[in-house]
Order: C-alpha cells, then sequence, then structure tokens
C-alpha cells in the first residue's frame, strides 16, 4: 500500500467509524431496551457474562459465537476500565461489539479487493478504497452494525476465513471458518467456498494443460458455447474422478475437510442444523429464493447489472438464442409454480421491508410471480456476465454454494444475501469512477431513508404497548 492510499484509506475508515458513532448513539436513545431478535440475543449474553453458561433460550436458532465473543470481549475491558453493575453487558455495550465488527469488515473489504484485482494495474488505491467504503455502507449490513445480531460477526470471520484462502493460510482460514460457524450455521456453505477456491484453481491449471496438449484455441476455459460447457463438464468429471488428483486436492484442502466432517457430526448429533425452535425454520426446496437473490442483486448493484449497454447486450444475445432463453424461461416458470413457499412471518410482520415487497408486488395478482420470470432471466444473465472475468469453475463452484445458501430458507429474509452479494461484489470487475460514486451514494440515500424511518416513523400494535420500528 502505497503511502498516499495509506492516509487517504484511514481517513475513509476513521470517517466512516466516527458516522457510525454518531448513528450509533441516536439508535441507542431512541431504543434503549432490546428490540426485535434483541429480545432473545441480550437476555443470552447477559446470561453467559454472569458465569450461567448452561442457560440457553429455546428460542435461539444459532451457536452461541456471538455470546461467548461478547463476553471475551466486555468483560476483560470491563476489568481494565474499572466498570461494575449495569454497565458491564448492558444492552449498549452488546450492541457495540458490532461496531467494532463493522470497523472490521470495512478493512478486511479493503484487503479482500487488494488481492483478487491486485492484478488489475488500472485499478487506483483511490477506487480499492471507495469500493470498500461502498460496500462496508451495504444498507442491508450496516443496519445490523447497530443491534445485537450475529450478521457483522458472521460476516466479520467468513470474509477473514475467505482472505487468508486466497492467501494459501489454510489452516487459519479453516479456524476462522469454525469461527463463522458458531456465529451461524449456514457458514459452513462459504468454509467450502474456501475450499472449492483451491480446487478451482488446480482445475483451472489442468484445463489449461489439456488445451494446450490439444492445440484446440476454440475453446475457453473462460467462456464458450454450451458444446465447450459440455466439455468442460466432462473434463470435471474424469479429473475428480483419478485417484492421484483426489489426494492432491485432499492434501490442500484437509482442514477444510475436516471442519465440513465436523459440521456433519454436529447435525447428527443435534437432529439438524437449527439449534433451538425448528418449527420456524424449517428447510425446503425454495427455488424461488434464486430469483429474489438476484433481484436483491440488481437492486443494490444497478450502476453496474442496470445499465442500457446491458440491456442491449442482452437483447442480442436473446435474439441470438431463443431456443435456449425460452428452455430456461419455461423452467424457471415450473419452479416458481411448484416450488413457491410463502412464511408464517412474512404475512404477519410488518416490521420488516420483506413484508411490504410480498404485500405491494407479489399479492397484487397471482399471476405476478409468473410476469417477473423475465426480469429474472435479464437478471441471471446480467449477474453471470459480470462473472466472466472468473474461470468457468470458480463461477461453477460459487453457484453451488449460492444455492445451498439460499434454496432450503423457507423464509424470504434480505440478511440471507448478505454474504453471497458481497463475495459475489467482491469478485466483479471495478465500475468506473462515476458509476462508483452513483452507487455509494445510493446506499448512502437507502441507509438515511432506513434511518429515519426507524428512529421516526414508529408505530403500534393492537393489544400491544410497545413501540414497533421498521428496518430490514
Amino acid at each position: 500500500m502505497e503511502r498516499a492510499e495509506a492516509y487517504g484509506f484511514s481517513g475513509a475508515m476513521s470517517g466512516a467509524f466516527l458516522l457510525s458513532c454518531l448513528l450509533f448513539a441516536a439508535v441507542s436513545r431512541r431504543q434503549r431496551g432490546p428490540y426485535m431478535d434483541e429480545v432473545f440475543h441480550v437476555p443470552q449474553a447477559q446470561a453467559y457474562c454472569q458465569g450461567r453458561f448452561l442457560q440457553w433460550d429455546p428460542m435461539i436458532t444459532t451457536l452461541p459465537g456471538l455470546y461467548l465473543l461478547s463476553v471475551g470481549v466486555v468483560k476483560p475491558a470491563a476489568w481494565l476500565l474499572g466498570w461494575t453493575g449495569s454497565v458491564v453487558c448492558s444492552v449498549g455495550m452488546l450492541r457495540f461489539i458490532n461496531l467494532l465488527f463493522s470497523a472490521g469488515n470495512f478493512y478486511l473489504l479493503y484487503l479482500l479487493l487488494f488481492k483478487i484485482h491486485q492484478k488489475n494495474k488500472a485499478v487506483s488505491g483511490f477506487q480499492r478504497i471507495l469500493s470498500a467504503l461502498t460496500l462496508a455502507m451495504f444498507p442491508t449490513l450496516y443496519f445490523f452494525t447497530f443491534l445485537y445480531y450475529t450478521d457483522p460477526g458472521s460476516v466479520f470471520f467468513t470474509l477473514f476465513s475467505y482472505l487468508m484462502c486466497l492467501y494459501g493460510n489454510h489452516k487459519t482460514s479453516a479456524l476462522l471458518g469454525f469461527c463463522g460457524f458458531m456465529f451461524r450455521q449456514t457458514n459452513i456453505v462459504w468454509t467450502v467456498f474456501c475450499a472449492g477456491n483451491v480446487v478451482a484453481e488446480k482445475l483451472n491449471e489442468a484445463w489449461k494443460i489439456e488445451l494446450q496438449k490439444k492445440r484446440d484455441e476454440k475453446i475457453s476455459s473462460r467462456k464458450g458455447s454450451f458444446s465447450d460447457l459440455t466439455r468442460i463438464l466432462q473434463f470435471l468429471v474424469e479429473y475428480l474422478l483419478s485417484p492421484k488428483n483426489l489426494v492432491t486436492l485432499t492434501a490442500l484442502t484437509w482442514p477444510y475437510i475436516i471442519l465440513v466432517s465436523l459440521f456433519f457430526v454436529f447435525v447428527f448429533i443435534n437432529g439438524g442444523i437449527v439449534v433451538g425452535d425448528r418449527s420456524s425454520h424449517e428447510a425446503c426446496l425454495h427455488f424461488p429464493q434464486l430469483f429474489y437473490f438476484l433481484s436483491f442483486t440488481v437492486f443494490f448493484s444497478f450502476p453496474h447489472l442496470l445499465t442500457p449497454t446491458k440491456i442491449k447486450k442482452f437483447l442480442l444475445s436473446l435474439r441470438k438464442h431463443p431456443v435456449q432463453y425460452s428452455l430456461i424461461t419455461v423452467i424457471f416458470l415450473f419452479l416458481i409454480w411448484k416450488f413457491t413457499f410463502v412464511h408464517k412471518y412474512l404475512l404477519a410482520d410488518n416490521r420488516h421491508y420483506t413484508f411490504y415487497v410480498w404485500r405491494k408486488v407479489f399479492q397484487r395478482h397471482e399471476l405476478v410471480k409468473y410476469l417477473l420470470v423475465p426480469f429474472y432471466v435479464f437478471a441471471g444473465w446480467s449477474f453471470a456476465d459480470t462473472l466472466k472475468s472468473k474461470s468457468i469453475f470458480w463461477i461453477l463452484m460459487y453457484f453451488v454454494c449460492l444455492l445451498a445458501v439460499t434454496v432450503p430458507q423457507k423464509l424470504l429474509e434480505f440478511r440471507y444475501f448478505i454474504l453471497p452479494f458481497l463475495i459475489y461484489k467482491l469478485n466483479i470487475p471495478f465500475l468506473s469512477l462515476y458509476r462508483q460514486l452513483l452507487e455509494l451514494a445510493f446506499y448512502i440515500l437507502v441507509n438515511a431513508v432506513t434511518f429515519y424511518l426507524f428512529l421516526n416513523r414508529t408505530f403500534q400494535w393492537e393489544n400491544s404497548e410497545e413501540v414497533q420500528r421498521f428496518m430490514w
């Protein structure tokens, strides 16, 4: 990092942290007590603070990583600073843990952008800083910086694990992946993703050698026609069936294999992935979740995905391959018809944005969910088009992980999209400076609206005196 870039990054991070502190103070003044899921998380952390480690709220569905780390941070800080009484492990003190995670996420996002795009000499230090700042301000993640939720810590350990994987420190990466798993069980998918990065790199090397042997310049390891994809899949199967190759891959990824094995032991002993209340967290094949994720990504990446150039390029592709797109459309229609699920929380809880998205869009008419298919097709094409700089093996690996982390979820919850969105954004090419500034301005606007609604547009339910607030 050059000196000017280091100063710029320090200034951006300090400014973002100062802004977060001001927002943190505003949220803490308006909402002093636990809100939403904090009603479960805060008492559980306070029980751990008091040494009651065998106490567990059955409504909590995640492992105790957040509470253990909170005690590990708050208790030593209280001892050093001489804090006693109710201030130790208070709501505000516990929420402040996520403010620290938010700063850590900013730093990790910058380091990841630097590592992933280090060969792109056209990218300036200012662009890297601006991209890291934009992702750190990503609205769905940034909002939960100010509440005692698992999301900032979950993202921190997953990004840290990914960074260590890219640097080849796989034992450290697996250990950090375990920490991420302790925050949220579905993060095991991103452990598989880290292992997949190693496998994809080896596959890409072997594929290039295969191309050289055959002296076939028409086949690309990055992109190609359907027949090219068939040949690549054939190569993939042959490579993975080779005992020698399997031994090599196992030697490289054994820390991740151990962690995934421990995950399956946990699932067997626990009788499922969910720790506590399972009645509201049933796994199912909810394929439209992929379409919701694509729509979510287009919305938050419109300077990159929803441009006149992209639309024109898509229409040309549509005219060139009408049969393929017709088949994809039929498949999408079938998946929506047979695999659409509506969680009871989505219909009942009017504090979340998803409630209004579902009511204002999908409940307008029974046919709306089908009429959106052309947009889903475009979103999927545009999403894949931005990843064409990655190898085909990386794309396949990411897509498998994306399916694994979204499809089994019955509840439409934007928080579930945070990590796949960030991984995607980290790996696509940089936007022009103008579009980067447009994206940052958009994120700031969405955050401003969200915090305004949360702080000022409160309401109450019938037969309840508690103040309700709008949130993600």
